[in-house]
């Protein structure tokens, strides 16, 4: 409730000032005890005792800590409003750069060339792996996905589907140390590696035989990662469409021969 961490137990009348000042954060600050009381219908002392509740000592105390609230509630607009948009605005200038889209035509010729599909993840960026898991396997080839790499051990894949499989690896981050170990026994056997990451000085960059990067600059609200995952969607559902595209037109190909 406001500054507190926890809930207070308020009389009926307590609650009509506590949704007052709610309503009225940026006016209450600045306002006198006696022009809450008059604004609120009741008493200064039943201000007072409202202030009391708060774990504040007076008037004056409970107002520094509601300004402090106030402060830090604009804040948090000011991050949720300046993230999305302008982040976004350079990655979509960047996906037509020449880089960007030699990158995803090279990306498109390694997975059609596979008979396989990996895509590897953790936390959020293991929710979009599901995703483009069960997109490209209703577009193109069946696809896995792999959450914890512990869990999908690389030795129980026959050697001679090597050379027919891809792994694609999404990161937004340098990457946990299991990933990255999981990565490189891959690459042991192999397999071809495709990284989809915001991080171009990563280990697993650096593994990959190729790397779409999409530049888009790591959000954090209150400790949590906000880093949005429209672009890793947008590269995901682009690559996909390409490869279906691509795909259908080998067949008509053959066909025509």
């Amino acid at each position: 409730m406001l500054f507190l961490d926890e809930d207070i137990d308020l009389s009926p009348t307590e609650i009509g000032i506590y949704n007052y000042i709610c309503a009225n954060l940026d006016k209450v600050v600045y306002m006198r005890i006696r022009e809450l009381a008059n604004a609120t219908f009741v008493s200064t002392s039943t201000i007072l005792r409202f202030c009391q509740k708060f774990g504040c000592q007076g008037y004056a105390d409970f107002k520094v800590k509601l300004l402090d609230y106030q402060k830090s509630i604009e804040k948090d607009h000011r991050l949720q409003s300046q993230d999305v948009q302008n982040e976004l605005f350079d990655f979509f200038e960047d996906v037509y750069s020449q880089e960007m889209q030699e990158n995803m035509n090279e990306a498109v010729r390694l997975i059609l060339e596979s008979d396989l599909l990996f895509f590897l993840g953790t936390e959020t960026s293991g929710i979009m792996a599901e995703y483009a898991a069960n997109l490209f396997s209703s577009l193109f080839t069946f696809s896995c996905v792999i959450k914890e790499p512990q869990n999908c051990p690389e030795y129980l894949l026959p050697d001679y589907l090597n050379s027919h499989m891809c792994l694609i690896v999404l990161s937004q981050d340098e990457g946990r140390g299991d990933l990255i170990d999981y990565i490189r026994r891959m690459k042991a056997h192999h397999i071809t590696i495709i990284s989809i990451s915001n991080c171009l000085n990563s280990e697993i960059v650096k593994l990959a035989d190729l790397n779409i990067d999409y530049r888009i600059k790591i959000s954090l609200l209150n400790n949590m990662d906000m880093q949005s995952q429209i672009p890793v969607m947008y590269i995901l559902e682009k690559l996909s469409r390409l490869v279906y595209y691509y795909k259908h037109q080998q067949q008509l190909f053959m066909e025509n021969i």
